[in-house]
């Protein structure tokens, strides 16, 4: 096995080995807590520019499928895991983790101390780091670390949303028709798109809506022309003060359309409301994240992926739904008096748990209600 080494800002630095692609990852360095989805995991477009390590300490033992992807590609820019499973065994696998990895280029490292790394994440807040495989120089690339610019400062959306117009018709998976297909004619809903995650789209058409997926960048002129009955804002990458064409989307047509927003959707909407959003010390990032509706006092277990946060205090005529149990930070809120409603947590769950998947019945209600 060949040599590699994750260097952090703050100085610290891993010695393991590589798998997948050989080369270097750079990013801002996050930790994910669920036990498996890796797959999805790593083809979520929300961790476009970061190196994601999984906690869980065994990694890869039911290889890669055909069918639990969130996107066309890998998004992580690294993986980092304790102990790369040496085989793989599922009905459905088609290849290795680690050859999957090779496949899309992105560079991995095994055999480090995860936990003594996730605690220094924990400890001093999310770190920029470096993997690579042909730099063995601590100092180099520490200082190269160093050098990289915050992901606040990167428009990261452009990478991962669509440029063009489609319709999506896959629902729900079945364990022996795999995706079903759909043709829905009503309500129509258009999601606009900064790195939405496939599992969304299927949540909605098997909700029974016709779902069509627009590009941000010129979404308004589109929405006029095709009248959708809704509009949900889906979830992406990065710092959601950059995605100004979300928010004003949101301006123009919240007095319009029922419209819903997920993860950065829902701090898109804080912001077009007037909020205020503020980056966390390391994140949201797992399935097991408790979560209470203050509507019925239930208390959902939620996947969340998100390093950002909409502040309640700055939000105005707006009632607080969701509270997160770990740190009381903002899981969603309603608008009072427009037909708005957002999830900081991702309700399609993909990978699990499916505690929140009424969620999609719920704002579809909202469209009904309104048509």
């Amino acid at each position: 096995m060949k040599r590699a080494i994750l260097a952090l800002e703050d100085g610290t630095c891993f010695v393991g080995y590589s798998f997948g692609a050989e080369g270097e990852a750079q990013g801002e360095v996050v930790f994910n807590t669920s036990m498996t989805g890796y797959q999805e995991i790593l083809t979520d477009p929300s961790y476009k520019g970061q190196i994601v390590v999984m906690t869980y300490p065994h990694i890869g033992n039911y290889g890669i499928n055909d069918e639990d992807i969130e996107s066309s590609r890998v998004q992580v820019n690294g993986f980092v895991v304790k102990e790369l499973s040496t085989f793989y065994s599922s009905w459905r696998a088609k290849k290795s983790l680690e050859e999957y990895l090779k496949d899309h280029g992105v560079v991995g490292i095994q055999g480090i101390d995860t936990r003594a790394l996730v605690k220094r994440i924990r400890e001093r807040g999310t770190l920029r780091g470096i993997i690579s495989t042909v730099d063995h120089d601590f100092k180099s690339l520490v200082q190269r670390a160093r050098s990289l610019r915050d992901i606040s400062e990167l428009d990261l959306v452009k990478e991962v949303a669509t440029h063009e117009v489609y319709y999506w018709k896959e629902g729900d998976w079945d364990l022996y028709r795999g995706y079903i297909t759909k043709e829905n004619d009503k309500p129509l809903v258009a999601v606009v798109d900064f790195g939405v995650k496939r599992n969304i789209l299927r949540r909605l058409v098997s909700e029974g809506a016709k779902v069509v997926v627009l590009p941000s960048y010129n979404a308004s002129e589109i929405i006029r022309k095709i009248n959708p009955d809704a509009i949900l804002f889906s979830n992406g990458p990065g710092d959601p003060a950059r995605v100004l064409e979300g928010i004003r989307l949101v301006r123009e047509f919240m007095e319009e359309k029922p419209i819903m927003g997920i993860c950065l959707g829902h701090q898109i909407i804080g912001l077009a409301l007037g909020g205020k959003t503020y980056k966390l010390k390391f994140g949201h990032h797992g399935g097991n994240h408790p979560v209470k509706d203050l509507r019925s006092g239930h208390i959902q277990i939620t996947a969340q992926n998100h390093n950002f946060a909409v502040d309640p205090e700055s939000l105005k005529d707006v009632e607080i739904t969701h509270i997160n149990l770990l740190d009381g930070t903002l899981e969603g809120f309603r608008h009072k008096y427009l037909p708005i409603y957002c999830l900081q947590y991702h309700p399609e769950a993909s990978p699990g748990p499916h505690d929140a998947k009424g969620v999609f019945k719920e704002f579809l209600q909202l469209c009904y209600a309104r048509a």
